[in-house]
């Protein structure tokens, strides 16, 4: 059985955040999968930390590391869907790539972003809580 999960969720594991472990103990004994997006979303958020100097390159290279250790499947979700879900929801692609690949693998959605949370759940997606 499969789990979306985000890239929010993703930067915690292998950032060893507070969150890590326990994002860790909610997928034991699930597969993971992400719209392709995702990947690229990774290098995203590091050069954000870069720019806001939360990270150095050397630690940025340590945690890719540890994301290239972790088996995700990558779907490719509709491009026109994305888009309509974008413009009916008022999010950026993003976003919606992630709402369109748990819709169309009917998986619940494992994120750490509040509003991506809120749109996802209005649209009818399981959301996987961090209790």
């Amino acid at each position: 059985m499969y789990i979306t999960i985000d890239t929010s969720a993703l930067i915690a594991v292998i950032g060893n955040e507070a969150s890590k472990q326990k994002i860790i103990e909610i997928t034991k004994g699930y597969s993971l999968c992400a719209p392709a997006s995702v990947h690229w979303e990774i290098g995203n958020a590091f050069s954000a930390m870069f720019k806001r100097q939360k990270s150095s390159i050397k630690l940025a290279k340590k945690a890719l590391k540890e994301y290239k250790k972790i088996p995700i499947k990558f779907i490719d979700v509709s491009l026109e869907k994305t888009i309509e879900v974008s413009h009916a929801q008022n999010i950026y692609a993003y976003d919606a790539y992630l709402i369109q690949c748990a819709q169309q693998t009917s998986t619940s959605l494992l994120t750490l972003d509040n509003q991506l949370k809120i749109t996802a759940e209005k649209m009818g997606v399981n959301i996987l809580e961090l209790k």
